[in-house]
């Protein structure tokens, strides 16, 4: 009530009066006097005084204008932003990712369609990033892995081969392709325990029964083909993560079907979040989109 209250106040402050009041804002004089009255009277004060056949604004009046022309300007930016974050003009995104590489690829395509919203990306292990999907540090994260989980809502996003890659002047060097019980015995640098590439690599190598010489443990991807240039053994990336370098060669693996993948995921009960929904359609529209230009690049070779 005193909300309504301090509006009537407000309106007569500013229109200079109940009877221009009651025409500018379409309600009726005895009710602003009545309103106004009853906020007198409940605090005793006196806000508006008689100067002959007007009513002017006492000192607490004026004072009280000050503190109303604050509250409403604040109310009607509160709506602004509400209505824009309706409309998806303005907001803030929080994105967990455990690599930069599909992550960019759908932050490019979101800030295209929606400029106006913020967008925050943190780059973490799984186990991080999952933590962080679930107290809500983020709104959605982006895995390469995920284990089944009524809570969360997963999202096929991308698959990419795994190959393997060598320096230039390794004896695999200039074969086309390669299959896997070809590396028995081959000094092997591999990411950490936990990494998916390395589990999905290692899950081919097991049924094969092919059991390389794993001579190096690293767990950076940068460090992994750093060791591999200077000939410490060989490794294996996505293809899709593979930095091309002159000393370096890419292999593809023939025979087995070994990949890496990117799923989008998000809690359950977040998704009918307007702005998480927004991003998901931006997602599927960049899947489909990159898609069809694989399928074409394919098409033409």
């Amino acid at each position: 009530m005193r909300y309504t209250q301090l509006r009537s106040f407000h309106n007569v402050a500013n229109a200079g009066g109940f009877n221009a009041a009651a025409e500018a804002f379409n309600i009726s004089q005895p009710t602003l006097t009545a309103q106004v009255g009853a906020l007198e009277e409940e605090f005793g004060v006196e806000l508006f005084v008689k100067r002959g056949r007007r009513r002017e604004l006492s000192d607490t009046g004026r004072q009280l204008l000050g503190i109303t022309t604050r509250l409403f300007a604040e109310e009607a930016e509160a709506l602004a932003f509400l209505t824009e974050s309706r409309e998806l003009r303005t907001g803030r995104l929080s994105i967990g990712a455990v690599g930069p590489f599909h992550v960019t690829e759908m932050l490019a395509a979101f800030n295209q369609a929606y400029p106006g919203i913020e967008l925050a990306v943190k780059i973490g292990n799984s186990a991080e990033v999952l933590g962080d999907l679930e107290s809500y540090r983020c709104d959605v994260a982006v895995l390469a892995y995920i284990d089944e989980d009524d809570r969360l809502l997963t999202i096929p996003y991308r698959r990419h081969p795994v190959a393997v890659f060598v320096r230039r002047d390794h004896r695999l060097a200039g074969q086309r392709s390669i299959r896997l019980p070809e590396l028995e015995g081959e000094p092997m640098i591999v990411r950490e325990q936990g990494s998916t590439t390395r589990r999905a690599f290692e899950g081919a190598l097991a049924l094969t029964g092919t059991k390389p010489r794993l001579v190096m443990e690293i767990g950076s991807r940068e460090a992994v083909r750093e060791a591999v240039i200077r000939g410490l053994g060989i490794s294996y990336v996505s293809e899709a993560e593979f930095v091309p370098d002159e000393t370096l060669r890419l292999i593809p693996i023939e025979g087995a079907e070994v990949y890496t993948y990117a799923h989008v995921v998000l809690l359950r009960q977040r998704q009918a979040s307007r702005i998480i929904k927004a991003f998901l359609d931006v997602v599927h529209r960049t899947r489909g989109t990159v898609d069809a230009m694989t399928a074409a690049i394919a098409g033409q070779r």
